[in-house]
């Protein structure tokens, strides 16, 4: 079972995804800034971390590139999961590290079929 690492600052949207995630077979962790995701990966060493991008302190672009760049965690693919839709937002995401991008709201479907889609590469 693949484990699946959900790092936002909303409940809501942490539920959301881990009832999604959990439905699909997935194991899921969720850390609710960016700080703490990016200790929990360090931690944890997730199969695939889904990374919010505004959230308090430490952002979800800073912790996409300290993640990407640190060898330990380098490895780990991060799909963006965020309201914030503009082309420059996904170019900036992807140059920080992420593999993928996914704009809030989002089908469970949509997430679901991604994540396996990263898994299985």
């Amino acid at each position: 079972m693949a484990m699946v690492l959900i790092v936002d600052d909303s409940p809501t949207e942490v539920h959301v995804m881990r009832q999604a995630l959990r439905k699909h077979g997935f194991d899921t962790a969720a850390a609710g800034d960016g700080a703490e995701g990016i200790r929990m990966a360090q931690e944890l060493k997730p199969d695939l971390i889904l990374m919010d991008v505004v959230m308090p302190g430490v952002n979800g672009f800073q912790a996409t590139r300290q993640l990407s760049k640190d060898p330990e965690t380098a490895n780990i693919p991060i799909i963006m999961v965020t309201t914030k839709g503009l082309e420059t937002d996904r170019i900036w995401g992807m140059r920080q590290g992420a593999i993928d991008y996914i704009v809030k709201p989002f089908a469970d479907t949509e997430l679901v079929a991604m994540a396996r889609s990263v898994l299985e590469k």
